[in-house]
Parts: structure tokens; C-alpha cells; sequence
């Protein structure tokens, strides 16, 4: 269990082929069949898509993905290397190659079948009392799995230099509440069931129990969904917010033994803890109450096998592929064995990775370069808030300090993370490794609790394509594996990295002024530094945002099924960060061009065209009927279609640059676009 980051929000960014050393630009991503006041994202980004057929592996295939597997490739290259030397024990080197060699040999997997789980599964079922299930729980908790609810370390949201203890909801193999409470689901919850027997036959319950343990999960799961925030609940940030003393909630949630929790847990003397969904808890609280032991057993049973399934026999990943490949994201077949065996020391031993990507593939004369940009983003971003037309000047001034205290990380950390503790035993089976890890984890989150927060701890690898804002140590992080083209290109011209990069950090940085971020000061506390009238200006013009996007339609209606529409609250901090993005990345590339400078129309696009089209580049994807359902559902991000093209219509530079005039179908009337950073 890695230490949890609370609120953090990512940029969830893209990448694509190799560019042109002119511009930046690849001309082939075009589709000229479209013109840009048609459709602007197909335009920039379709040629990209016809070159790049989805996969039978993917459920969804973008620009992103490419530098991805290219990451990968990379990434397992060290590891093959490492897999022929002869490595010291105890060394990261010996950890990843063991780990790797483990995730390759189907031979051995196979062969041990469920035998890695049997004995722990049966000890589940044999379970007869009901304070029995405090101890398992916890163990479940420190080594694969959430049942019921979860707990773990972070900053106290209202004291971020204090860490402290959380409680939240948890234990729904399918995320969301609404695969069970929706009837439009009901196709999912077929599936899923199927699923469960599969899972259950394989680990060897007898067959004339399968179909009551199949009920008895659905019957656990559904009663705990009643009670689970939906994910537009969960961005309610000062709802999340409950602080109560250690007795208080314990009182309150009375179905678990605390003191035998705590214990297993490695879980110290504390004063209060933050309950971050109490009425998931509660509800959580009288199912472990009131439900019969037999079906909490199976729940519990079932909840262990799929957290291991993925690293046992072919039969288990196979199910499982069937379930949350085929069913849920739509995906054809599975990844190749390399890649998934990889990922597994790549997050496991993140950082000592890490150490070695850097230091082969991460010049540093690209962290200086990144660092200016950044300043130059903050720069314009303090342009953008001395200009605003609806903020107070005595609410301009906190938006200014909260904007100079960012803390800006490019590239790597400046210390390490140390996994001495962390075994990895090639004698014990590839789930008893990941066992060991995940209860290493654990205990690394569980010691924080009550020191000082760390906030130099970095929370991505430097070998991770993406980058992410902390509101509670009001930080911006940019790992290097972001930093290579389309991105951030050393070859291109400014136009190029500014609508890339450029509106990557805007991005970050607007994050601190989203719907959640901006509850948050200069010091990562959550507090509220806005006037009544400058929250209530920013939450119209949110609302405006929300209510655009809600009207996309993301998938027809199809077989007497209604059409699914976009989720503008959902999506709400992402589409407020991507429009914030663009546009304070516009400014600060117009900040570097001098007075009269002459734009040089390269390969035929101006400056402000190759801008508008370097930043659509990063969504080029394409993506099956089914992952587009699963993130309508899921994800805080809006779709990479809706990136581009929904937010582009408020930016009237946009309609400039591409001559977009009423009557078009990328315009929208300017009394119906909103700005707001």
C-alpha cells in the first residue's frame, strides 16, 4: 500500500512518433479531410489515428501510449541485462531481476496453479466467528486487498505539515457504486458474475458452493455500494474532511476489534483521525454487523483471489483478462508477458529504477531548460490573475502568494528511496513476493504517522509519463520520462514546445485553482482564503464549464440503449485546468516573441496555428465503444476529443489563428464560452 496521496491530480498525459526537426510537427498527423473550423481535433490529430489501428491489445491506443511502450522497451532492456549478471543478494539489481524472472516463468506459475493461495483461501473459509474477521481484515489490509473500508498515512488536509491517519471507503471489486445500483449496468454484473465463478472454480471451492458464493459477494458488494460516494461525491473536498479522536471513532464504527486491528496493522498510539466518507463507513460498519458470516466469508475469499489472480496461473489471468480486458475495456487479447512481468519491479522498485532511467536517458541540461519554463509559465499564470475581471484585489493577492510558494520538482528526487527492507525471495512463490512488497509498503505509510511530512518525497517515478499537482504540499511535478518529444522537444521551435509543454505545466499549475485545488493555501492547508463574492463568481463560471460538457455526447444511442452523455462535474478540476493550461501557456509564449517579430509560417501554419496543434497532437488516440463507457464512468479526465476540441471553443486566439466563423461547426457564440483562469 504506497502512501496515500489525497487529492492529487494528474495531467494524465500523451506522446506520439518522432517529430519534425523544422517545427516540431508531424505533417502525417493530419487529416486535411476535415478542415479545422470543421472539426478541429480530427483534423489535427486523424492522420495520427489512421496510422495507428487499435491493437487487439488495447482498449484504447493514443500518442501517449507510444512513448509509453517506448518507456517500456527502455525499462526492460535494464532489466534483461540485470536478468545475466550475477547480482548480490539483498541488492535492488537482485530484487528487480528475481522479481522480472518471476513474472516470465509460466512454467513454474502453471504449474503451482492456485497452490500459492489455497491454504490462505481455505483458512478465509474456515472462518466461524464473526470477531474473527477483524484479524483478517487487517491482514488483508497490510498485504493485497481493501475489504470494507481502507486506512493509511497522509498530511492532516488542515495541518500539511502533520501526518496522520485516514479512513475511507472501500471494497468494491468493480470501483464504482453504480456497476451495482444502475440497472444499465446489468450486462457488467452478468459478466462479472461469470468472473466469480470462474475465480472460484479455479481456486478449488467445491462446485456445489459456487453459486452461493457467487450470490453471497454480489449480495456484500451491493449492500456496501448503497452507502459508497460516486466519484462526483468524492471531489467534494471539505466533505472528505471529518476529523474525529481515536475513541470517537471507535465508538462509532464498533464491527471491527480495534485494538487486534491496530496491532496487525503496526498501527501506533494516535489522537484523532480524519474519516474521509462517513457514511460508507457506517454503512460498511452494519453490513460487518448484520450480514451472515457465510457470506462475509465469501466476500473476504473473494476479495484475495482477484488481487492475486493477476499473478498466478494462465487460468486465473485469463479470467481475469476476460473480465476487465474484454468486458469492461473491450480489449481483444493480452499484453505480451514481457510487459506485464515488467511492470511489476518497475513499480514495486520505482525509484531505484528510476535511478538507473535517469542516468542513462535524462540529460540535464533538459531539467534546466524545463525549470525556465516553468518560471515562465508562473510568470504568465500571474499575468493571467492581476488581469482577472471577476476577482476581488484583496483574493488577487492570496492567488499571488499561493502561485510564488509553488514547489517545482523537474526530473528526479534529490534523495532516493531506500528498499533495504523490501525482500524478494525467488524460493517463495511470485504472490508471496507480492505479498511481501505490499505489506513493506504498508509499514512504510503506517510509520509516518504522527512526524512531519516529508515534502520532498516525490509521489510518480521519474520514469513515469505524466506529472501531477499536490494541493496539500502545493507542488508541481514534472518526471523526466515527460520530458521527450512531442512534449517537451529541444529541436522545435518555441510555438511547438509551448502548446506541448508549455500547457502541460499550465495545466499543473492551474490545478492549484480547480475546484478542489483552490481550497488549499500557499502552505497546502485547506482553508479558505476566497471572499464569499469571489467564490461565488468562480463557482458560476465552473458551472458554465460543467454545463457544456455535460451536453457532449460521447456514444450514440444504440440497441434501445439512450446516448451516454460527458460528465462535466466529474471532469471539472481536468477541463479547468486544461483550458487554464492553454491559456496561460499562450500568453507566455507570446511573452518570448519580440515586439514586431516576424512569424515565419513554417510549413505552411503560423506561430498560433503550430501552438493549437501541438497541444491537440498529445490526444491523438483511438479508443473502443467500451473504454470510452468505463472513463465516462471513471475518470476525471475528459475524453482526448473533447480535451481539444470542447475547450478550445471558449479561446477566442484559437478562433483567431484558424479564421473560425459563426456558421462553423467549431464555433460557439461568445455569450455561451466561459474563461476563468
Amino acid at each position: 500500500m504506497k502512501k496515500l496521496l489525497l487529492i492529487a491530480t494528474t495531467v494524465c498525459m500523451a506522446a506520439c512518433q518522432p517529430t519534425s526537426k523544422n517545427t516540431g510537427l508531424t505533417l502525417s498527423n493530419l487529416d486535411k479531410t476535415y478542415t479545422p473550423q470543421e472539426n478541429f481535433y480530427q483534423y489535427a490529430t486523424g492522420g495520427w489515428q489512421k496510422n495507428n489501428p487499435l491493437k487487439p491489445e488495447y482498449s484504447r491506443f493514443g500518442s501517449f501510449d507510444v512513448l509509453a511502450n517506448n518507456n517500456e522497451k527502455r525499462i526492460n532492456e535494464l532489466f534483461s541485462e540485470m536478468t545475466k549478471q550475477q547480482n548480490t543478494p539483498g541488492s535492488v539489481e537482485q530484487k528487480i531481476a528475481d522479481l522480472y524472472k518471476m513474472g516470465l516463468d509460466s512454467v513454474r506459475l502453471n504449474k503451482e496453479g492456485a497452490a500459492p493461495i489455497k491454504a490462505a483461501v481455505e483458512e478465509i473459509l474456515s472462518i466461524n466467528d464473526r470477531a474473527a474477521f477483524s484479524e483478517k481484515i487487517a491482514q488483508m489490509h497490510m498485504g493485497c486487498a481493501n475489504p470494507f473500508f481502507s486506512m493509511g498515512v497522509s498530511a492532516d488536509m488542515k495541518n500539511s505539515s502533520l501526518n496522520v491517519m485516514y479512513a475511507s471507503q472501500s471494497g468494491l471489486t468493480l470501483g464504482d457504486r453504480d456497476y451495482y445500483l444502475d440497472p444499465a449496468n446489468a450486462n457488467i454484473l452478468d459478466a462479472y458474475k461469470i468472473y466469480l465463478e470462474k475465480i472460484f472454480r479455479l481456486t478449488g471451492i467445491a462446485e456445489e458452493e459456487i453459486s452461493k458464493a457467487v450470490e453471497s459477494v454480489m449480495a456484500i458488494e451491493t449492500k456496501l455500494a448503497e452507502t459508497t460516494w460516486s466519484n462526483v461525491q468524492l471531489r467534494n473536498t471539505a466533505a472528505r474532511y471529518n476529523p474525529m479522536s481515536r475513541e470517537e471513532f471507535e465508538k462509532k464504527y464498533p464491527a471491527v476489534d480495534w485494538a487486534t486491528y491496530y496491532k496487525l496493522m503496526g498501527i501506533g498510539e494516535f489522537d484523532h483521525i480524519i474519516v474521509m466518507t462517513p457514511s460508507a463507513l457506517e454503512g460498511a460498519t452494519k453490513v460487518l454487523t448484520e450480514a451472515p458470516v457465510e457470506q462475509i466469508r465469501y466476500y473476504l475469499a473473494e476479495q484475495y483471489i482477484n488481487a492475486a489472480a493477476s499473478y498466478l496461473s494462465d487460468d486465473f489471468i485469463n479470467a481475469s483478462f476476460d473480465f476487465y480486458g474484454r468486458v469492461m475495456s473491450g480489449a481483444q487479447q493480452q499484453q505480451p508477458r514481457w510487459k506485464r512481468a515488467m511492470r511489476i519491479p518497475n513499480s514495486t522498485l520505482g525509484e531505484a529504477v528510476g535511478k538507473m532511467y535517469v542516468e542513462k536517458y535524462f540529460p540535464e541540461e533538459d531539467k534546466v531548460r524545463m525549470v525556465e519554463l516553468v518560471r515562465n509559465l508562473q510568470k504568465s499564470l500571474s499575468q493571467h490573475i492581476a488581469n482577472l475581471d471577476w476577482m476581488t484585489d484583496a483574493t488577487k493577492a492570496k492567488a499571488q502568494e499561493k502561485l510564488a510558494a509553488f514547489r517545482i520538482k523537474v526530473g528526479y528526487p534529490d534523495t532516493w528511496k531506500d528498499y533495504k527492507g523490501l525482500e524478494i525471495d525467488p524460493e517463495k512463490s511470485y504472490w508471496e513476493n507480492i505479498m511481501a512488497a505490499n505489506r513493506w509498503y504498508t509499514a512504510d505509510n503506517i510509520k509516518d504517522l504522527g512526524t512531519e511530512v516529508n515534502k520532498d518525497e516525490w509521489h510518480m517515478t521519474p520514469q513515469t509519463v505524466n506529472a501531477y499537482y499536490n494541493p496539500g504540499t502545493n507542488e508541481i511535478c514534472f518526471p523526466a520520462a515527460i520530458l521527450q518529444p512531442p512534449f517537451y522537444n529541444p529541436e522545435a521551435d518555441d510555438a511547438v514546445n509551448y502548446g506541448a509543454i508549455g500547457v502541460v505545466i499550465g495545466h499543473e499549475m492551474t490545478h492549484g485553482f480547480d475546484d478542489q485545488g483552490r481550497n488549499f493555501d500557499k502552505d497546502g492547508n485547506m482553508n479558505n482564503w476566497w471572499s464569499d463574492v469571489d467564490a461565488e463568481a468562480f463557482m458560476k463560471k465552473a458551472e458554465v464549464l460543467v454545463d457544456q460538457f455535460n451536453r457532449l455526447e460521447v456514444l450514440p444511442a444504440k440497441d434501445g440503449k439512450p446516448a451516454l452523455m460527458a460528465n462535466g462535474k466529474l471532469c471539472l478540476g481536468e477541463n479547468i485546468a486544461d483550458q487554464g493550461g492553454l491559456n496561460v501557456a499562450y500568453t507566455a509564449f507570446h511573452n518570448t516573441l519580440a515586439e514586431g517579430q516576424a512569424d515565419p509560417m513554417t510549413d505552411g501554419f503560423s506561430f498560433d496555428q503550430r501552438f493549437y496543434l501541438a497541444y491537440a497532437t498529445l490526444w491523438g488516440q483511438n479508443i473502443r465503444d467500451e473504454e470510452i463507457a468505463r472513463l465516462t464512468k471513471l475518470d476525471v479526465h475528459s475524453l482526448g476529443k473533447w480535451r481539444v476540441n470542447a475547450s478550445l471553443r471558449n479561446l477566442q486566439p484559437f478562433y483567431d489563428a484558424f479564421n473560425i466563423k459563426e456558421g462553423d461547426a467549431m464555433f460557439m457564440p461568445e455569450s455561451e464560452r466561459v474563461i476563468i483562469w
